[in-house]
Protein backbone atom coordinates (compact mmCIF):
# COMPACT_ATOMS: atom_id res chain seq x y z
CA UNK A 1 0.00 0.00 0.00
CA UNK A 2 2.82 2.40 0.81
CA UNK A 3 4.44 1.77 -2.57
CA UNK A 4 1.12 2.35 -4.32
CA UNK A 5 0.65 5.66 -2.49
CA UNK A 6 4.14 6.77 -3.50
CA UNK A 7 3.45 5.90 -7.14
CA UNK A 8 0.19 7.84 -7.07
CA UNK A 9 1.96 10.87 -5.57
CA UNK A 10 4.42 10.79 -8.47
CA UNK A 11 1.81 10.19 -11.17
CA UNK A 12 -0.54 13.02 -10.12
CA UNK A 13 1.88 15.94 -10.78
CA UNK A 14 3.17 14.31 -13.96
CA UNK A 15 -0.36 14.01 -15.33
CA UNK A 16 -1.05 17.59 -14.23
CA UNK A 17 1.96 18.83 -16.19
CA UNK A 18 1.08 16.84 -19.32
CA UNK A 19 -2.55 17.96 -19.23
CA UNK A 20 -1.49 21.59 -18.73
CA UNK A 21 0.79 21.48 -21.77
CA UNK A 22 -1.98 19.84 -23.79
CA UNK A 23 -4.41 22.64 -22.95
CA UNK A 24 -1.65 25.18 -23.52
CA UNK A 25 -1.10 23.74 -26.99
CA UNK A 26 -4.81 23.99 -27.73
CA UNK A 27 -4.77 27.61 -26.57
CA UNK A 28 -1.79 28.42 -28.80
CA UNK A 29 -3.56 26.84 -31.78
CA UNK A 30 -6.75 28.76 -30.97
CA UNK A 31 -4.94 32.12 -31.23
CA UNK A 32 -3.33 31.19 -34.54
CA UNK A 33 -0.01 29.74 -33.44
CA UNK A 34 1.76 26.45 -34.03
CA UNK A 35 1.95 24.51 -30.72
CA UNK A 36 4.86 22.33 -31.85
CA UNK A 37 6.89 25.32 -32.99
CA UNK A 38 6.07 27.27 -29.83
CA UNK A 39 7.15 24.46 -27.52
CA UNK A 40 10.34 23.90 -29.54
CA UNK A 41 11.23 27.57 -29.07
CA UNK A 42 10.37 27.21 -25.38
CA UNK A 43 12.85 24.34 -25.03
CA UNK A 44 15.41 26.20 -27.11
CA UNK A 45 15.12 29.19 -24.82
CA UNK A 46 15.73 27.03 -21.76
CA UNK A 47 18.35 24.59 -23.10
CA UNK A 48 19.61 26.05 -26.38
CA UNK A 49 22.90 27.37 -24.98
CA UNK A 50 25.06 27.29 -21.87
CA UNK A 51 23.84 30.73 -20.93
CA UNK A 52 20.20 29.62 -21.15
CA UNK A 53 20.85 26.48 -19.10
CA UNK A 54 22.57 28.57 -16.46
CA UNK A 55 19.72 31.10 -16.44
CA UNK A 56 17.22 28.31 -15.73
CA UNK A 57 19.20 27.31 -12.65
CA UNK A 58 19.45 30.96 -11.57
CA UNK A 59 15.67 31.36 -11.74
CA UNK A 60 15.13 28.04 -9.95
CA UNK A 61 17.32 28.89 -6.94
CA UNK A 62 15.00 31.31 -5.06
CA UNK A 63 11.99 29.15 -5.94
CA UNK A 64 13.65 26.13 -4.33
CA UNK A 65 14.25 28.04 -1.10
CA UNK A 66 10.71 29.38 -0.77
CA UNK A 67 9.28 26.01 -1.84
CA UNK A 68 11.32 24.24 0.84
CA UNK A 69 10.17 26.81 3.40
CA UNK A 70 6.52 26.06 2.60
CA UNK A 71 7.16 22.31 2.55
CA UNK A 72 8.76 22.31 5.99
CA UNK A 73 5.97 24.33 7.58
CA UNK A 74 3.10 22.43 5.97
CA UNK A 75 4.59 19.10 6.99
CA UNK A 76 4.11 20.24 10.59
CA UNK A 77 0.51 21.24 9.92
CA UNK A 78 1.02 25.01 10.01
CA UNK A 79 0.53 27.41 7.10
CA UNK A 80 3.42 29.78 6.57
CA UNK A 81 2.35 32.22 3.85
CA UNK A 82 5.03 34.69 4.89
CA UNK A 83 7.98 33.23 2.99
CA UNK A 84 8.17 36.33 0.80
CA UNK A 85 8.57 38.62 3.81
CA UNK A 86 11.12 36.29 5.38
CA UNK A 87 12.97 36.14 2.05
CA UNK A 88 13.05 39.94 1.89
CA UNK A 89 14.15 40.37 5.52
CA UNK A 90 17.01 37.93 5.00
CA UNK A 91 18.16 40.03 2.05
CA UNK A 92 17.75 43.30 4.02
CA UNK A 93 20.13 42.16 6.75
CA UNK A 94 22.54 40.75 4.18
CA UNK A 95 22.68 43.95 2.16
CA UNK A 96 23.43 45.91 5.32
CA UNK A 97 26.26 43.55 6.25
CA UNK A 98 27.54 43.37 2.68
CA UNK A 99 27.72 47.14 2.25
CA UNK A 100 28.91 48.26 5.69
CA UNK A 101 31.20 45.54 7.06
CA UNK A 102 34.77 45.89 5.86
CA UNK A 103 38.06 44.16 6.50
CA UNK A 104 36.80 40.58 6.14
CA UNK A 105 37.68 38.17 3.32
CA UNK A 106 34.85 37.74 0.84
CA UNK A 107 34.27 34.08 1.76
CA UNK A 108 33.96 34.89 5.47
CA UNK A 109 31.81 37.95 4.80
CA UNK A 110 29.40 35.93 2.65
CA UNK A 111 29.25 33.17 5.27
CA UNK A 112 28.41 35.66 8.02
CA UNK A 113 25.86 37.36 5.78
CA UNK A 114 24.12 34.08 4.87
CA UNK A 115 23.95 33.01 8.52
CA UNK A 116 22.56 36.37 9.60
CA UNK A 117 20.03 36.29 6.75
CA UNK A 118 18.82 32.85 7.87
CA UNK A 119 18.58 33.99 11.51
CA UNK A 120 16.59 37.07 10.51
CA UNK A 121 14.22 35.01 8.41
CA UNK A 122 13.77 32.64 11.34
CA UNK A 123 12.95 35.51 13.68
CA UNK A 124 10.45 36.90 11.17
CA UNK A 125 8.85 33.46 11.02
CA UNK A 126 8.79 33.26 14.82
CA UNK A 127 6.29 36.15 14.98
CA UNK A 128 3.27 34.37 13.41
CA UNK A 129 4.26 31.18 15.23
CA UNK A 130 4.25 32.69 18.71
CA UNK A 131 1.08 34.68 17.99
CA UNK A 132 -0.67 31.49 16.89
CA UNK A 133 0.35 29.59 20.03
CA UNK A 134 0.17 32.44 22.53
CA UNK A 135 -2.89 34.36 21.30
CA UNK A 136 -4.60 31.87 18.97
CA UNK A 137 -4.28 34.16 15.94
CA UNK A 138 -4.60 32.78 12.43
CA UNK A 139 -1.05 32.27 11.16
CA UNK A 140 -2.05 32.70 7.51
CA UNK A 141 -3.38 36.22 8.07
CA UNK A 142 -0.48 37.25 10.31
CA UNK A 143 2.19 35.90 7.95
CA UNK A 144 0.58 37.57 4.90
CA UNK A 145 0.43 40.91 6.73
CA UNK A 146 4.08 40.56 7.69
CA UNK A 147 4.92 40.24 4.00
CA UNK A 148 3.69 43.79 3.47
CA UNK A 149 5.57 45.02 6.52
CA UNK A 150 8.82 43.52 5.20
CA UNK A 151 8.34 44.89 1.68
CA UNK A 152 7.49 48.38 2.94
CA UNK A 153 10.46 48.31 5.31
CA UNK A 154 12.73 47.32 2.43
CA UNK A 155 11.30 50.18 0.37
CA UNK A 156 12.01 52.61 3.19
CA UNK A 157 15.63 51.44 3.34
CA UNK A 158 16.46 51.61 -0.38
CA UNK A 159 14.65 54.93 -0.68
CA UNK A 160 16.13 56.42 2.50
CA UNK A 161 18.98 55.37 4.81
CA UNK A 162 20.61 52.88 2.40
CA UNK A 163 19.84 54.76 -0.81
CA UNK A 164 22.65 55.07 -3.33
CA UNK A 165 22.70 58.54 -4.84
CA UNK A 166 19.56 59.66 -6.64
CA UNK A 167 18.47 56.16 -7.60
CA UNK A 168 16.01 54.36 -5.27
CA UNK A 169 18.20 51.35 -4.65
CA UNK A 170 20.95 50.30 -2.27
CA UNK A 171 24.63 50.08 -3.09
CA UNK A 172 25.79 46.74 -4.47
CA UNK A 173 27.36 44.22 -2.11
CA UNK A 174 31.06 43.69 -2.69
CA UNK A 175 31.15 39.98 -1.84
CA UNK A 176 29.46 37.82 -4.47
CA UNK A 177 28.79 34.10 -4.67
CA UNK A 178 31.08 32.11 -6.93
CA UNK A 179 29.92 31.44 -10.48
CA UNK A 180 29.77 27.82 -11.68
CA UNK A 181 30.93 26.24 -14.95
CA UNK A 182 30.84 29.53 -16.83
CA UNK A 183 27.09 29.11 -17.32
CA UNK A 184 26.00 32.73 -17.53
CA UNK A 185 24.90 33.93 -14.07
CA UNK A 186 24.67 30.45 -12.51
CA UNK A 187 26.21 30.56 -9.03
CA UNK A 188 26.90 28.26 -6.13
CA UNK A 189 23.56 29.17 -4.58
CA UNK A 190 21.92 26.37 -6.58
CA UNK A 191 24.28 23.90 -4.88
CA UNK A 192 23.36 25.31 -1.47
CA UNK A 193 19.66 24.95 -2.31
CA UNK A 194 19.94 21.33 -3.52
CA UNK A 195 22.11 20.28 -0.56
CA UNK A 196 19.63 21.93 1.80
CA UNK A 197 16.80 20.00 0.14
CA UNK A 198 18.69 16.76 0.77
CA UNK A 199 19.27 17.67 4.41
CA UNK A 200 15.60 18.51 4.92
CA UNK A 201 14.53 15.27 3.24
CA UNK A 202 16.80 13.22 5.52
CA UNK A 203 15.64 15.12 8.60
CA UNK A 204 11.96 14.73 7.80
CA UNK A 205 11.93 11.06 6.94
CA UNK A 206 14.89 9.51 8.76
CA UNK A 207 15.18 11.25 12.15
CA UNK A 208 13.12 11.28 15.34
CA UNK A 209 12.70 15.06 15.11
CA UNK A 210 11.31 14.80 11.60
CA UNK A 211 8.93 12.04 12.66
CA UNK A 212 7.61 14.20 15.49
CA UNK A 213 7.07 17.15 13.15
CA UNK A 214 5.19 14.98 10.65
CA UNK A 215 3.16 13.41 13.45
CA UNK A 216 2.05 16.85 14.62
CA UNK A 217 1.13 17.74 11.05
CA UNK A 218 -0.94 14.59 10.59
CA UNK A 219 -2.80 14.77 13.91
CA UNK A 220 -1.78 17.29 16.55
CA UNK A 221 -4.29 15.92 19.08
CA UNK A 222 -2.90 12.40 18.85
CA UNK A 223 0.64 13.76 18.97
CA UNK A 224 -0.13 15.71 22.16
CA UNK A 225 -1.78 12.63 23.69
CA UNK A 226 1.44 10.70 23.06
CA UNK A 227 3.53 13.29 24.85
CA UNK A 228 4.91 15.28 21.90
CA UNK A 229 5.54 18.99 22.66
CA UNK A 230 3.10 20.18 19.99
CA UNK A 231 3.31 23.92 20.63
CA UNK A 232 7.09 23.89 20.71
CA UNK A 233 7.28 21.87 17.49
CA UNK A 234 4.88 24.24 15.73
CA UNK A 235 6.93 27.27 16.69
CA UNK A 236 10.10 25.43 15.68
CA UNK A 237 8.62 24.69 12.26
CA UNK A 238 7.83 28.39 11.77
CA UNK A 239 11.35 29.38 12.77
CA UNK A 240 13.07 26.82 10.54
CA UNK A 241 10.73 27.59 7.65
CA UNK A 242 11.49 31.30 8.01
CA UNK A 243 15.22 30.58 8.24
CA UNK A 244 15.09 28.66 4.95
CA UNK A 245 13.34 31.57 3.23
CA UNK A 246 15.70 34.11 4.82
CA UNK A 247 18.70 32.12 3.61
CA UNK A 248 17.16 32.14 0.14
CA UNK A 249 16.89 35.94 0.20
CA UNK A 250 20.51 36.25 1.22
CA UNK A 251 21.62 33.83 -1.51
CA UNK A 252 19.60 35.71 -4.12
CA UNK A 253 21.17 38.98 -3.03
CA UNK A 254 24.78 37.76 -3.11
CA UNK A 255 24.35 35.56 -6.16
CA UNK A 256 22.11 37.44 -8.59
CA UNK A 257 20.67 40.83 -7.61
CA UNK A 258 23.55 42.28 -5.51
CA UNK A 259 21.35 45.17 -4.32
CA UNK A 260 17.85 45.92 -3.07
CA UNK A 261 15.43 47.74 -5.33
CA UNK A 262 11.75 47.81 -6.20
CA UNK A 263 10.41 44.35 -6.98
CA UNK A 264 13.07 42.37 -5.15
CA UNK A 265 11.65 39.01 -4.07
CA UNK A 266 8.23 39.77 -5.51
CA UNK A 267 6.03 36.69 -5.91
CA UNK A 268 8.55 34.16 -4.68
CA UNK A 269 6.62 33.39 -1.50
CA UNK A 270 3.33 32.39 -3.14
CA UNK A 271 5.18 30.62 -5.96
CA UNK A 272 6.92 28.61 -3.27
CA UNK A 273 3.57 27.55 -1.79
CA UNK A 274 2.36 26.36 -5.20
CA UNK A 275 5.63 24.53 -5.86
CA UNK A 276 5.47 22.79 -2.49
CA UNK A 277 1.90 21.59 -3.13
CA UNK A 278 2.69 20.33 -6.64
CA UNK A 279 5.78 18.60 -5.26
CA UNK A 280 3.52 16.73 -2.78
CA UNK A 281 5.30 18.38 0.18
CA UNK A 282 8.42 16.37 -0.63
CA UNK A 283 11.74 18.28 -0.67
CA UNK A 284 13.00 16.38 -3.73
CA UNK A 285 9.74 16.93 -5.58
CA UNK A 286 9.90 20.61 -4.62
CA UNK A 287 13.32 20.96 -6.27
CA UNK A 288 12.11 19.33 -9.48
CA UNK A 289 8.94 21.43 -9.71
CA UNK A 290 10.91 24.62 -8.99
CA UNK A 291 13.24 23.76 -11.86
CA UNK A 292 10.24 23.16 -14.16
CA UNK A 293 8.85 26.59 -13.30
CA UNK A 294 12.27 28.12 -13.97
CA UNK A 295 12.50 26.40 -17.36
CA UNK A 296 9.09 27.77 -18.34
CA UNK A 297 10.08 31.29 -17.34
CA UNK A 298 13.45 31.13 -19.07
CA UNK A 299 12.04 29.79 -22.32
CA UNK A 300 9.00 32.09 -22.41
CA UNK A 301 10.89 35.07 -23.82
CA UNK A 302 12.48 33.02 -26.62
CA UNK A 303 9.08 31.58 -27.49
CA UNK A 304 7.61 35.07 -27.72
CA UNK A 305 10.44 36.34 -29.96
CA UNK A 306 10.43 33.26 -32.19
CA UNK A 307 6.69 32.77 -32.64
CA UNK A 308 5.01 35.96 -31.51
CA UNK A 309 3.09 34.10 -28.82
CA UNK A 310 2.61 36.21 -25.67
CA UNK A 311 4.48 35.08 -22.55
CA UNK A 312 1.13 35.04 -20.77
CA UNK A 313 0.59 31.63 -22.38
CA UNK A 314 3.33 30.27 -20.15
CA UNK A 315 1.73 31.91 -17.15
CA UNK A 316 -1.51 30.13 -18.04
CA UNK A 317 0.28 26.77 -18.36
CA UNK A 318 1.98 27.35 -15.01
CA UNK A 319 -1.36 28.19 -13.40
CA UNK A 320 -2.96 25.09 -14.94
CA UNK A 321 -0.21 22.91 -13.49
CA UNK A 322 -1.07 24.27 -10.05
CA UNK A 323 -4.82 23.78 -10.51
CA UNK A 324 -4.58 20.23 -11.89
CA UNK A 325 -1.98 19.11 -9.35
CA UNK A 326 -4.01 20.34 -6.39
CA UNK A 327 -7.26 19.01 -7.87
CA UNK A 328 -5.63 15.65 -8.58
CA UNK A 329 -4.34 15.38 -5.01
CA UNK A 330 -7.80 16.24 -3.68
CA UNK A 331 -9.39 13.66 -5.97
CA UNK A 332 -7.17 10.76 -4.90
CA UNK A 333 -7.91 11.65 -1.26
CA UNK A 334 -11.68 11.40 -1.68
CA UNK A 335 -13.07 8.68 0.64
CA UNK A 336 -14.31 6.39 -2.15
CA UNK A 337 -11.14 6.76 -4.20
CA UNK A 338 -9.03 6.25 -1.10
CA UNK A 339 -11.06 3.19 -0.18
CA UNK A 340 -10.50 1.75 -3.64
CA UNK A 341 -6.75 2.35 -3.42
CA UNK A 342 -6.44 0.89 0.07
CA UNK A 343 -8.84 -1.98 -0.59
CA UNK A 344 -7.09 -2.98 -3.78
CA UNK A 345 -3.79 -3.20 -1.94
CA UNK A 346 -4.91 -5.56 0.84
CA UNK A 347 -4.38 -9.32 0.29
CA UNK A 348 -7.17 -11.80 0.89
CA UNK A 349 -7.81 -12.61 4.53
CA UNK A 350 -5.63 -15.67 5.28
CA UNK A 351 -8.16 -16.98 7.83
CA UNK A 352 -10.89 -17.05 5.20
CA UNK A 353 -8.57 -18.74 2.73
CA UNK A 354 -7.68 -21.52 5.19
CA UNK A 355 -11.08 -21.95 6.80
CA UNK A 356 -12.36 -24.91 4.79
CA UNK A 357 -9.11 -26.44 3.57
CA UNK A 358 -8.30 -30.05 4.56
CA UNK A 359 -5.23 -28.91 6.46
CA UNK A 360 -7.29 -26.48 8.50
CA UNK A 361 -9.92 -29.13 9.31
CA UNK A 362 -7.28 -31.67 10.26
CA UNK A 363 -5.50 -29.09 12.42
CA UNK A 364 -8.77 -28.16 14.13
CA UNK A 365 -9.58 -31.80 14.87
CA UNK A 366 -6.09 -32.37 16.26
CA UNK A 367 -6.34 -29.30 18.52
CA UNK A 368 -9.76 -30.34 19.81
Amino acid sequence: MKLRNQIIKIIVPILAILLSFLIGGILIAAIGGNPKEAFLYLLKGAFGSKANVGESFVKATPLIFTGLAATFAYRCGVFNLGAEGQFVMGAVVSVYIGTTVTGLPDALLITVSLICGAITGGLWGFIPGILKIWRGLNEMIVSIMLNYVAILFMGYLYSGPLREGSVPQTAAVTAKLMRLFGLSRMHIGIVIAVVLAGIIYYFMFYTDGGFKLRAVGLNSTAAAFNGFPVNRLMILSFVISGAIAGLGGSVELHGTQYRLMSGFGQGYGFDGVAIALIGQLNPIGTVLVAYLFAVLRTGATTMQVGTGMPTSVIDIIQALVIVFAVAGSAFVNLPKVRQFIVGASFPENPLKRKKNTPDAIEKGVGES
